[in-house]
């Protein structure tokens, strides 16, 4: 497929604008194995220093954040229940923020998600949470760092949603007032969002 990676400035967004402006877009991941990508269904946004379930909370700086405090439009992967999960750095520099990509819907190399994710799985099941699309595009820790506007790990020009739901975000109940932000966004019907409340 012939794809068009976005450029710097549609990452330069508000985060809760860029969260709802990646449903619909692409994610794509190149590999010796071959090119996977599926349409973003699925976001959410984790807005820095005042958000309690964000990992850079109070300004939190570590090896693993360390990314989100640069540029925004860079790949911010981190590990969590031995799952890889993979985030777009939103903000300013110096404001860590970032959008987690929850779902997509396969597009391409879906043979390839089967061989990752099990000959065995329905297609339903391939995508449709952020550590299971991961592994089905073959999106890895080491992705950490690279920029999304360019191979082999990048977010290409989609098309828009006809309509776009929003509610809490999910699997954060420890982060007190923060649990019920509606900073989840999600192509609205779609059967590859997250089996979590749609």
């Amino acid at each position: 497929m012939d794809y068009q990676p976005m450029n710097e400035e549609f990452f330069q967004q508000p985060t809760l604008e860029l969260a709802e402006s990646l449903l619909g877009k692409i994610l794509v991941k190149e590999t010796e194995a071959g090119t996977a990508s599926g349409i973003i269904v699925e976001t959410e946004a984790y807005i820095g220093p005042g958000d309690r379930a964000a990992h850079s909370y109070g300004n939190r700086r570590t090896k693993r954040t360390d990314v989100m405090f640069g540029p925004p439009g860079n790949v911010y992967t981190y590990v969590m229940h031995t799952h890889c999960l993979v985030n777009v750095v939103s903000g300013d520099v110096l404001e860590p923020e970032a959008v987690l990509i929850r779902a997509v819907e396969p597009l391409e190399g879906i043979d390839l998600m089967y061989q990752r994710r099990g000959e065995n799985k329905k297609e339903i099941e391939l995508t449709s949470g952020p550590g299971k699309l991961t592994k089905a595009l073959g999106i890895v820790k080491s992705d950490y760092g690279l920029p999304f506007n360019k191979p082999p790990l990048y977010i290409a020009e989609g098309r828009m949603p006809d309509s776009i739901s929003t509610g809490p975000r999910v699997g954060i109940d420890n982060s007190g007032e923060a649990r019920d932000y509606p900073w989840r966004f999600w192509v609205t019907g779609n059967r590859f969002v997250s089996k979590a409340k749609k």
